[in-house]
């Protein structure tokens, strides 16, 4: 069942509001992307109350398509929240989306360069603010041909365990049906269905004061990314894998194989 759509008037009093610049880009997001995705497709949304309404938030996801943020974004501003994504620094080199980018505080990752730890600092930074905070622990779009998600990165858990927040973990299936990108293939009809669930918050109680501890950083890691899979299995009404999905150890199976 979906859940009804006026959480976010529930929460007029708590609800979080931008300022300055911001509020202007934030409006135009919004009515752009409401009536985009509302034209795409269906959403459907349970455990939309598990996020809170105001405060520190992680909210981790699994990452199929490359309308995910727009769907995530969509979807969490209805829980009255604004959600700062961690994307790829060459956004801002575009002209109009970084000036959007910057008014609704955005967060760019810098791969593989010298700034790469800069997109953590201003991830904690924002959280320290108490803003809410969307992860796709992949690091990119799955690879996993089942679109499972694949062996996660540790920088969620460097972030849950800094932070005495609450961690959401959330799993959203069918945006790969309306555009998938290994297949290069955009397919807005017929109107299809996108579902979310969003579970309670993780106890990692057993794991404050660790967040130096690579051992202890890897189990976070995979504690959070294990329930976005079952979250997932959920929606899809399968089980999820016994491992992630590597894309490394498949290559090597594959050469094996041959």
């Amino acid at each position: 069942m979906a859940e009804p759509k006026s959480l976010r008037r529930q929460r007029r009093k708590t609800s979080e509001k931008a300022r300055g610049t911001g509020k202007f880009w934030l409006g135009l997001a919004r009515g752009v992307f409401y009536p985009l995705t509302g034209a795409l497709a269906r959403t459907e949304v349970r455990g939309l109350h598990n996020i809170p309404a105001d405060g520190p938030v992680l909210l981790v996801l699994n990452h199929v398509s490359h309308l995910d943020p727009v769907f995530d974004a969509v979807t969490v501003h209805r829980a009255a929240r604004v959600p700062r994504f961690l994307a790829k620094n060459t956004l801002w080199n575009v002209p109009v989306l970084k000036s959007v980018l910057v008014g609704v505080e955005q967060i760019p990752v810098y791969r593989g360069t010298a700034d790469a730890q800069k997109s953590l600092r201003d991830a904690h930074e924002a959280l320290e603010r108490g803003k809410a905070i969307v992860i796709y622990p992949d690091g990119t779009i799955t690879k996993d041909p089942d679109g499972w998600p694949m062996t996660p990165k540790v920088g969620v858990a460097r972030l849950a365990l800094a932070h005495d927040i609450p961690v959401i973990p959330a799993a959203r299936w069918g945006t790969r049906d309306l555009y998938d990108h290994y297949k290069k293939r955009f397919r807005p009809f017929p109107r299809k269905t996108v579902k979310y669930v969003f579970g309670e918050p993780l106890d990692l109680s057993a794991y404050r004061g660790k967040e130096n501890e690579p051992q202890a950083l890897r189990e976070v890691t995979n504690l959070a990314m294990r329930r976005v899979g079952d979250l997932l299995g959920e929606i899809r009404g399968e089980q999820q894998p016994d491992e992630f999905y590597s894309p490394a150890r498949k290559k090597r199976d594959d050469d094996g194989a041959a």
